[in-house]
């Protein structure tokens, strides 16, 4: 029996994704609403593979996959996202993910996912495929001006993007006003940018935010 943790804040998707999940693999699953209580299940237990939303409460996804990476004994992740692929994918296999995968996906395609990481394998399409391959360095993949942002700078823009405010995104990440605002001049300069209503129509344009 494997032992699957799925993350995610939504309930009725954490029902789903059991009910698909159990009628076609032996699993043991137990949920997490946040990234707090991931990380406390998985420093208390040992897992087979942990499916996380990137879209949480407080710490993000892309936060929380970085802290279980950087574990000693670390179980797979598998990304499951209502963001586009093209966007996210490269940047969350590039941060250790074993796989990427859409909401949107067919039910087959998770469980065809879950049971390649299972047997150790990685799961993404081949599209991030070609375009892993075509920029094996770690270079930005796809082209976009965001792909040369940190992780940190790339969550930073997509919280822009959403409409909220610097002292809003300082609550959330638990940074200053101050470093959230160097942040963001850096990300204008890295992308060519001067406004931040520039940074928000860029991130609605390019679906970073839902």
């Amino acid at each position: 029996m494997f032992r699957i943790l799925i993350v995610d804040d939504h309930p009725v998707v954490r029902f789903g994704l059991i009910g698909i999940l159990a009628d076609e693999l032996d699993i043991d699953v137990t949920e997490a609403a946040n990234s707090r209580d991931a990380l406390k299940l998985i420093g208390e237990q040992s897992w087979d593979l942990a499916v996380l939303d990137l879209d949480l409460p407080g710490k993000s996804g892309l936060d929380l996959l970085k802290d279980i990476k950087q574990r000693r004994y670390c179980p797979p992740v598998l990304i499951l996202s209502v963001y586009p692929e093209e966007q996210f994918a490269v940047r969350t296999l590039r941060a250790g993910a074993s796989g990427f995968l859409s909401k949107e996906s067919a039910p087959e395609n998770l469980v065809k996912a879950v049971r390649k990481i299972l047997k150790g394998g990685r799961y993404f399409s081949e599209f991030v495929a070609d375009k892993l391959l075509s920029r094996p360095n770690d270079q930005a993949a796809t082209g976009y001006p965001h792909e040369t942002l940190s992780n940190r700078e790339f969550q930073i823009l997509c919280l822009l993007g959403a409409g909220k405010a610097v002292k809003e995104i300082s609550r959330e990440l638990s940074l200053s006003a101050p470093t959230v605002s160097t942040y963001r001049a850096r990300i204008l300069e890295k992308m060519g940018m001067r406004t931040t209503a520039q940074l928000v129509h860029y991130a609605v344009r390019n679906r970073l935010v839902t």
